[in-house]
């Protein structure tokens, strides 16, 4: 799921906007390292357009489920109105029925773009664990020491300014948020409404997965952290969540790109679950507790 940040305004990316819209097109075009990754593991990649700055409405391979042109910068004022935070989730909700519908989902892998996405992801945690900025915020796409001090000067003002309420997702999506993180939110309820388990991925996705979570804990009952990113961020809101990454290998590029590394381990552990004989069949002899070794 895709969406734009008024916050880059505050210098808090390496990258400019257009970037965002320019890895939609990768992604449909089959040349991003999510693409091949999914085609290693078998997995369908559903590219979503909840709010890039671009008009995308004649962008094939495309599900336009767009809010608005990005959100607006939260240290001026509220991201989004409290509409467009519930429509995000709404229509990330509906991505979700409509390629259930459509092709079936065994599992879903959550995954992200949007140029300035780890700045509102940060101030999500912020806001709902009662982190400091400074104990969540990262280098994000590798910005220098002093994009690092806007950044974090961002989030603070952002969080002083909008006083998003802890315990109210809403709250906190509409003041500090994005569209993006709205969808991915909507997608983790609709996955666990059915029962669906899910491979959640970095740093934003589990900033969305934060959001789920106030709205209903036994969310977590279907989710697999797939690895900790190298987002200082990623680490607390993990424990914030209570959950243990699979894999921890430094990633830092999104896209969903541990969700799907991690999917093998899923696959093998249920294959280990189901064709495992157990002792019984194999006649593996138990012996009594006293001549187990320690």
């Amino acid at each position: 799921m895709a969406g734009d940040h008024g916050v880059v305004e505050e210098g808090v990316s390496a990258f400019s906007q257009e970037v965002t819209a320019q890895m939609v097109a990768n992604f449909v075009k089959q040349g991003a390292s999510i693409n091949v990754l999914a085609n290693q593991v078998n997995a369908r990649v559903i590219v979503v357009d909840l709010g890039v700055a671009a008009d995308l409405s004649g962008q094939a391979g495309v599900v336009h489920k767009k809010v608005d042109r990005g959100t607006r910068n939260f240290t001026q004022g509220p991201a989004m109105n409290r509409d467009q935070a519930l429509q995000s989730i709404i229509n990330g909700i509906e991505v979700f029925q409509e390629t259930d519908r459509a092709i079936g989902i065994h599992i879903l892998l959550t995954g992200d773009m949007g140029i300035g996405n780890t700045t509102p992801s940060s101030a999500v945690i912020a806001a709902a664990s009662g982190y400091l900025a400074s104990e969540v915020v990262g280098r994000g796409t590798g910005i220098d020491d002093a994009g690092l001090r806007r950044k974090i000067a961002a989030v603070e003002k952002g969080l002083r300014h909008n006083q998003p309420h802890s315990k109210d997702p809403i709250d906190i999506l509409t003041k500090v948020g994005g569209f993006e993180l709205g969808g991915l939110c909507g997608a983790i309820l609709a996955a666990a409404a059915k029962g669906v388990p899910m491979l959640v991925d970095g740093f934003i996705s589990t900033a969305s997965l934060v959001l789920a979570y106030l709205f209903q804990e036994r969310v977590l009952d279907y989710i697999f952290a797939s690895h900790l990113s190298n987002e200082q961020g990623h680490q607390r809101a993990l424990e914030y969540l209570r959950l243990q990454p699979i894999l921890d290998l430094g990633l830092r590029l999104g896209e969903g790109t541990g969700a799907a590394l991690a999917l093998p381990v899923i696959d093998a552990a249920l294959r280990v679950f189901r064709e495992v004989a157990p002792f019984d069949v194999a006649r593996v002899t138990v012996g009594q507790e006293k001549d187990r070794p320690v």
